[in-house]
C-alpha cells in the first residue's frame, strides 16, 4: 500500500491506496473552509497551522496499515509554501520512520489523476485544468509525458470566481456559492465583454472580466447580484469554450477531461459537452468528491510512480511553491 498526504492550500488528506488493485482503502479529508470564509480566502499561515493540527490526527487513524506500506508520498509543488512543509515534513518522518521510500508529487499531475482514483489511467488525453490557482490546457501522452498548450495570462477561472464571490460578500469558497446564485439569474442581464475574443493567442485571461464585474456590482443592489453572478459565469464559460474551439481547429479531441477544483461547476459541464458534440469526443469527468484537493489523487499518481521506480531523495524533497508541467 501507499500513504499519501495532501496539504498544498487549506485541506488536510491523507489517504492509503491498495498498489495492485488501485483500490483507495483509506481517505480522510478536513476542510479548513469554515476558518478562512471569514477573511474571504485563505490565510496561509492560520492554514499551516491548522494542518499542523489536522494531519496527525488523520494519520493516527493510518496506524493500522503502517506494516503494509511500500511508500509515502506527497503534494510537494505548487501550492502555499507553508502549508506544503506540514505535509512534506510529516512524509519524510514517515519515509525514516519506517524505513520506505519517499514520493513527491506534483499537485497539478494529482488533478489529472483524479479521473483514474480506483481505475486504470487512459490516456493520450487533452485536459482543462479549472481551478483556484490553474487554469490550463494540457496534451496528456503518459504520466511523464505532459504538454501545456495554453495558460492564463493572469487570474485563474476558479480565482475569478471566488474573488468575485468576495466582491459581494457572499464567504469563501466562492465556486458554489456563485453557481447556486446564478440559478436564478439572467445570464444576458449583463453583456460583459469575453476576454481575449478579438486575439488570435490561445490563452485565458480573468482579470479584466473581473474589473468589469466589480464596476457592476458596485453600481447595483442586492436584488440585481443573481443576474450579476449568472452573466459572469456565462461570460467566464465562454470564454473557455472560445478558446477551446480555437485550439481544437488544429487538434480536434478524441478524449477530453476537465480537472481540478472548478471543474464540479454544472454549467461549465454542459457547455463542454455541448463543444465536444461535432467531434464525438469522449468526456472524462472526476467524480465530484473529487475534484477538489484530496490524497486519493495524490495516491493514484504515486502508485503509479512506484510501479516505475520513480523517487524522491528524502534530502532531496523540497517544496516548490511555483512549478511548470
Amino acid at each position: 500500500m501507499i500513504l499519501s498526504i495532501e496539504s498544498s492550500c487549506d485541506d488536510s488528506a491523507i489517504a492509503i491506496t491498495d498498489i495492485k488493485t488501485k483500490k483507495l482503502l483509506f481517505h480522510k479529508k478536513i476542510s479548513q473552509e469554515l476558518e478562512h470564509s471569514v477573511y474571504g480566502g485563505v490565510v496561509p499561515e492560520l492554514a499551516a497551522r491548522l494542518h499542523a493540527e489536522a494531519l496527525p490526527k488523520i494519520l493516527a487513524e493510518c496506524e493500522p496499515y503502517f506494516k503494509e506500506l511500500k511508500a509515502v508520498a506527497v503534494t510537494s509543488t505548487p501550492g502555499l509554501a507553508v502549508t506544503l512543509i506540514e505535509g512534506v515534513t510529516m512524509a519524510k518522518a514517515i519515509a525514516v520512520a519506517l524505513n520506505i521510500p519517499l514520493i513527491g508529487v506534483n499537485h497539478l499531475v494529482g488533478h489529472i489523476y483524479s479521473l483514474f482514483i480506483e481505475k486504470e489511467e487512459i490516456f493520450p488525453l487533452t485536459v482543462l485544468l479549472v481551478s483556484g490557482g490553474h487554469t490550463q490546457v494540457m496534451e496528456v501522452k503518459n504520466l511523464t509525458e505532459i504538454k501545456s498548450v495554453a495558460k492564463s495570462m493572469d487570474d485563474s477561472f476558479g480565482e475569478s470566481f471566488d474573488k468575485v464571490a468576495k466582491m459581494m460578500g457572499l464567504g469563501y469558497p466562492g465556486g458554489p456559492l456563485i453557481q447556486e446564485l446564478a440559478k436564478n439569474g439572467d445570464r444576458k442581464k449583463y453583456n460583459f465583454t469575453i476576454p481575449l475574443s478579438q486575439s488570435p493567442l490561445i490563452a485565458f485571461s480573468y482579470s479584466g472580466l473581473k474589473n468589469a464585474v466589480r464596476l457592476a456590482i458596485e453600481k447595483s443592489q442586492k436584488e440585481d447580484y443573481k443576474d450579476i453572478a449568472a452573466s459572469f459565469e456565462h461570460i467566464a464559460t465562454a470564454h473557455l469554450i472560445q478558446k477551446l474551439k480555437k485550439y481544437f481547429k488544429t487538434a480536434p479531441p478524441k478524449t477530453f477531461a476537465i480537472v481540478g477544483g472548478a471543474s464540479a461547476n454544472l454549467y461549465l459541464r454542459c457547455k463542454i459537452e455541448e463543444l465536444l458534440k461535432p467531434y464525438s469526443a469522449v468526456l472524462l469527468l472526476s467524480e465530484l468528491k473529487y475534484c477538489s484537493d484530496n490524497a486519493a489523487m495524490i495516491g493514484r499518481v504515486a502508485v503509479e510512480m512506484h510501479n516505475q521506480g520513480i523517487y524522491t531523495a528524502l534530502e532531496g524533497l523540497n517544496v516548490s511553491p511555483k512549478s511548470e508541467l
